[in-house]
């Protein structure tokens, strides 16, 4: 006799009924008028993905857990590049130069 054991955490079941398929498609289109910016449309992740637990197509999570808690609020963080290219960045001038000599003695 075969044992059937539980999804693994982070996989779940397809919705085939498309009990939550409006909440996707709201999602992906706010990627879309985003240009893939996930950003943007946390609120249609968050409720897309609350569709899914209260449907038991997902194992029951917090939203806190995932990100999403009810009182979370969404800053983006400045990434590296653009605060690099607000100071001017050039590439290449933070590149140690090579020492000379045997072993890096200079000499």
């Amino acid at each position: 006799r075969q044992q059937v054991k539980p999804p693994e955490r982070g996989v779940f079941a397809l919705d085939h009924d498309g009990e939550c398929k409006q909440r996707m498609q709201d999602f992906l289109k706010c990627l879309k008028a985003n240009k893939n910016d996930h950003f943007p449309c946390k609120e249609f992740s968050r409720a897309y993905l609350k569709c899914r637990m209260d449907r038991n197509l997902m194992a029951e999570e917090s939203l806190d857990n995932l990100g999403f808690g009810e009182t979370a609020e969404y800053h983006r963080a400045e990434n590296e590049m653009g605060k690099r290219d607000k100071e001017g960045f050039v590439a290449g001038t933070g590149v140690k130069k090579p020492k000379t000599g045997l072993f890096g003695s200079g000499g």
